[in-house]
Protein backbone atom coordinates (compact mmCIF):
# COMPACT_ATOMS: atom_id res chain seq x y z
CA UNK A 1 0.00 0.00 0.00
CA UNK A 2 1.66 3.54 -0.95
CA UNK A 3 1.88 6.12 1.45
CA UNK A 4 -1.70 7.49 2.36
CA UNK A 5 -0.89 10.84 3.43
CA UNK A 6 -0.96 13.75 1.22
CA UNK A 7 2.33 16.24 0.18
CA UNK A 8 -0.07 18.81 2.56
CA UNK A 9 -0.73 16.67 5.09
CA UNK A 10 2.93 16.27 5.66
CA UNK A 11 3.66 19.28 5.99
CA UNK A 12 0.81 20.07 8.55
CA UNK A 13 1.97 17.38 10.92
CA UNK A 14 5.70 18.45 10.44
CA UNK A 15 4.62 21.58 12.03
CA UNK A 16 3.29 19.73 15.22
CA UNK A 17 5.69 17.14 15.37
CA UNK A 18 8.50 17.91 13.27
CA UNK A 19 11.84 16.49 15.45
CA UNK A 20 9.92 16.01 18.74
CA UNK A 21 8.55 12.61 19.40
CA UNK A 22 7.10 13.61 22.69
CA UNK A 23 3.21 14.86 23.05
CA UNK A 24 2.54 15.64 26.84
CA UNK A 25 -1.41 15.54 27.56
CA UNK A 26 -2.38 17.51 30.29
CA UNK A 27 -5.68 16.65 31.46
CA UNK A 28 -6.34 19.08 34.72
CA UNK A 29 -8.83 19.14 37.25
CA UNK A 30 -8.77 22.80 37.00
CA UNK A 31 -8.07 25.30 34.08
CA UNK A 32 -5.79 27.18 36.89
CA UNK A 33 -4.31 24.27 37.30
CA UNK A 34 -2.60 24.29 33.98
CA UNK A 35 -0.29 27.15 33.68
CA UNK A 36 2.72 25.79 36.15
CA UNK A 37 2.57 22.53 34.72
CA UNK A 38 3.13 23.54 30.90
CA UNK A 39 6.08 25.69 31.67
CA UNK A 40 7.78 22.97 33.96
CA UNK A 41 7.45 20.68 31.03
CA UNK A 42 8.44 23.50 28.87
CA UNK A 43 11.24 24.35 30.34
CA UNK A 44 12.56 20.52 30.81
CA UNK A 45 11.92 19.79 26.91
CA UNK A 46 8.64 18.73 26.10
CA UNK A 47 7.07 21.35 24.42
CA UNK A 48 4.44 19.70 22.60
CA UNK A 49 0.94 19.98 24.75
CA UNK A 50 -2.13 18.71 24.92
CA UNK A 51 -4.97 20.61 26.70
CA UNK A 52 -8.13 18.62 26.84
CA UNK A 53 -11.64 19.58 26.40
CA UNK A 54 -12.22 17.37 29.74
CA UNK A 55 -10.96 20.02 31.78
CA UNK A 56 -13.93 23.20 32.95
CA UNK A 57 -12.62 26.29 30.98
CA UNK A 58 -10.03 24.51 28.80
CA UNK A 59 -11.06 26.77 25.58
CA UNK A 60 -10.18 30.17 27.85
CA UNK A 61 -7.01 28.72 29.09
CA UNK A 62 -5.65 27.57 25.66
CA UNK A 63 -5.98 30.96 24.56
CA UNK A 64 -4.23 32.55 27.54
CA UNK A 65 -1.09 29.86 27.21
CA UNK A 66 -0.91 30.56 23.71
CA UNK A 67 -0.19 34.31 24.83
CA UNK A 68 1.71 32.97 27.56
CA UNK A 69 4.11 30.93 25.87
CA UNK A 70 4.25 32.16 22.22
CA UNK A 71 6.48 30.06 19.64
CA UNK A 72 8.06 28.73 22.77
CA UNK A 73 4.93 25.78 23.35
CA UNK A 74 2.70 24.25 20.34
CA UNK A 75 -1.03 23.59 22.10
CA UNK A 76 -3.39 21.76 20.84
CA UNK A 77 -6.98 20.80 22.21
CA UNK A 78 -7.75 17.18 22.83
CA UNK A 79 -10.81 15.27 23.44
CA UNK A 80 -12.31 16.82 20.44
CA UNK A 81 -16.11 15.19 19.46
CA UNK A 82 -17.67 17.54 18.03
CA UNK A 83 -17.79 20.24 14.87
CA UNK A 84 -18.43 22.89 17.58
CA UNK A 85 -15.79 22.28 19.74
CA UNK A 86 -13.38 22.05 17.08
CA UNK A 87 -13.88 25.16 15.49
CA UNK A 88 -14.50 26.97 19.31
CA UNK A 89 -10.13 25.41 20.49
CA UNK A 90 -9.19 26.44 16.65
CA UNK A 91 -10.72 30.24 17.21
CA UNK A 92 -8.73 30.01 20.46
CA UNK A 93 -5.57 29.21 18.86
CA UNK A 94 -5.57 25.26 19.25
CA UNK A 95 -2.57 24.19 16.73
CA UNK A 96 -3.87 20.56 16.51
CA UNK A 97 -6.66 18.92 17.80
CA UNK A 98 -7.13 15.02 18.97
CA UNK A 99 -9.89 13.40 18.84
CA UNK A 100 -10.10 9.78 21.32
CA UNK A 101 -12.20 8.30 18.54
CA UNK A 102 -13.03 8.71 14.60
CA UNK A 103 -15.10 11.81 14.78
CA UNK A 104 -15.42 12.60 10.60
CA UNK A 105 -16.96 15.93 11.37
CA UNK A 106 -13.88 16.87 13.41
CA UNK A 107 -11.33 15.96 10.87
CA UNK A 108 -13.48 18.15 7.95
CA UNK A 109 -13.76 20.81 9.85
CA UNK A 110 -9.49 20.97 11.13
CA UNK A 111 -9.21 19.94 7.30
CA UNK A 112 -10.93 22.95 6.07
CA UNK A 113 -9.31 25.29 8.68
CA UNK A 114 -5.16 23.76 7.60
CA UNK A 115 -5.30 22.66 10.88
CA UNK A 116 -3.56 19.11 12.17
CA UNK A 117 -5.73 16.67 13.16
CA UNK A 118 -4.96 13.43 14.88
CA UNK A 119 -7.52 11.23 15.05
CA UNK A 120 -8.12 8.10 17.66
CA UNK A 121 -8.25 4.57 16.44
CA UNK A 122 -7.62 0.94 17.31
CA UNK A 123 -8.84 -1.50 15.23
CA UNK A 124 -6.79 -1.86 11.67
CA UNK A 125 -10.00 -0.53 9.93
CA UNK A 126 -9.92 2.47 12.23
CA UNK A 127 -6.82 3.40 11.33
CA UNK A 128 -7.34 3.25 8.14
CA UNK A 129 -10.52 4.60 7.63
CA UNK A 130 -8.80 7.83 9.82
CA UNK A 131 -6.65 8.33 6.80
CA UNK A 132 -8.81 8.27 4.23
CA UNK A 133 -11.61 10.39 6.16
CA UNK A 134 -8.18 13.20 6.17
CA UNK A 135 -6.53 12.67 9.65
CA UNK A 136 -3.10 13.92 9.39
CA UNK A 137 -2.43 11.24 12.30
CA UNK A 138 -3.57 8.71 14.22
CA UNK A 139 -3.81 8.58 17.62
CA UNK A 140 -3.59 4.38 18.56
CA UNK A 141 -5.71 4.60 21.29
CA UNK A 142 -5.92 2.75 24.22
CA UNK A 143 -2.56 2.00 23.44
CA UNK A 144 -1.47 -0.06 26.26
CA UNK A 145 -4.01 -2.63 25.39
CA UNK A 146 -1.67 -3.55 22.32
CA UNK A 147 1.51 -2.68 22.89
CA UNK A 148 5.05 -1.30 20.44
CA UNK A 149 4.46 -5.07 18.71
CA UNK A 150 0.91 -3.95 17.46
CA UNK A 151 2.41 -1.10 15.97
CA UNK A 152 5.37 -2.95 14.06
CA UNK A 153 2.66 -5.39 12.79
CA UNK A 154 0.80 -2.67 11.56
CA UNK A 155 3.74 -1.55 8.95
CA UNK A 156 3.61 -4.16 6.72
CA UNK A 157 0.23 -3.02 5.30
CA UNK A 158 0.71 0.33 6.66
CA UNK A 159 3.75 1.87 5.38
CA UNK A 160 3.93 5.53 5.75
CA UNK A 161 0.57 6.11 8.30
CA UNK A 162 2.21 7.94 11.05
CA UNK A 163 1.06 6.54 14.50
CA UNK A 164 1.18 7.95 17.89
CA UNK A 165 0.30 5.75 20.83
CA UNK A 166 -1.25 7.14 23.40
CA UNK A 167 -3.51 6.05 26.56
CA UNK A 168 -1.45 4.03 29.35
CA UNK A 169 1.98 4.87 27.58
CA UNK A 170 4.64 4.25 30.48
CA UNK A 171 7.93 6.09 30.55
CA UNK A 172 10.08 3.23 30.80
CA UNK A 173 8.45 2.25 27.22
CA UNK A 174 9.24 4.90 25.29
CA UNK A 175 12.07 3.65 23.38
CA UNK A 176 9.85 0.75 22.61
CA UNK A 177 7.13 2.40 21.25
CA UNK A 178 9.03 4.54 19.00
CA UNK A 179 11.61 1.64 17.57
CA UNK A 180 8.39 -0.57 16.78
CA UNK A 181 7.45 2.86 14.39
CA UNK A 182 5.59 5.29 16.48
CA UNK A 183 6.62 8.98 15.02
CA UNK A 184 5.72 10.36 18.57
CA UNK A 185 4.51 9.14 22.01
CA UNK A 186 1.68 10.69 24.02
CA UNK A 187 1.95 10.44 28.10
CA UNK A 188 -0.44 11.12 29.79
CA UNK A 189 -0.63 9.95 33.79
CA UNK A 190 2.41 8.35 33.87
CA UNK A 191 4.06 11.87 32.93
CA UNK A 192 1.99 14.26 35.30
CA UNK A 193 1.04 12.00 38.20
CA UNK A 194 0.82 14.47 41.50
CA UNK A 195 1.72 17.38 39.31
CA UNK A 196 -1.65 19.36 39.55
CA UNK A 197 -0.69 18.78 43.25
CA UNK A 198 2.37 21.22 43.53
CA UNK A 199 4.66 18.61 42.84
CA UNK A 200 6.48 20.32 39.91
CA UNK A 201 10.00 18.36 40.66
CA UNK A 202 9.09 15.36 40.12
CA UNK A 203 6.83 16.39 37.09
CA UNK A 204 10.65 17.78 36.07
CA UNK A 205 12.24 14.79 36.79
CA UNK A 206 10.04 12.49 34.70
CA UNK A 207 10.08 14.53 31.94
CA UNK A 208 14.04 14.96 31.89
CA UNK A 209 13.72 11.01 31.79
CA UNK A 210 11.01 11.05 29.27
CA UNK A 211 12.99 13.22 26.60
CA UNK A 212 16.08 11.48 27.29
CA UNK A 213 14.12 8.59 26.57
CA UNK A 214 12.98 9.45 22.93
CA UNK A 215 16.81 10.63 22.42
CA UNK A 216 17.80 7.25 22.62
CA UNK A 217 15.26 6.04 20.30
CA UNK A 218 17.17 7.52 17.32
Amino acid sequence: MADVKTDAQAERLKAVVGGERLVAVVRAPRASDCEPVVETLVQAGICIIELTLTTPGAIEELQRLRDRFGTAAVLGMGTVLTRQSATQAMDAGAQFLVTPVLVREVIDEANSRDVPVLSGALSPTEIYESIVCGADAVKVFPASAVGPRYLRELSGPFPGITLMPSGGVEIDDIAAWLSAGASAVSLGGSLIENAFDGELSALRERALRAVAASHEAK
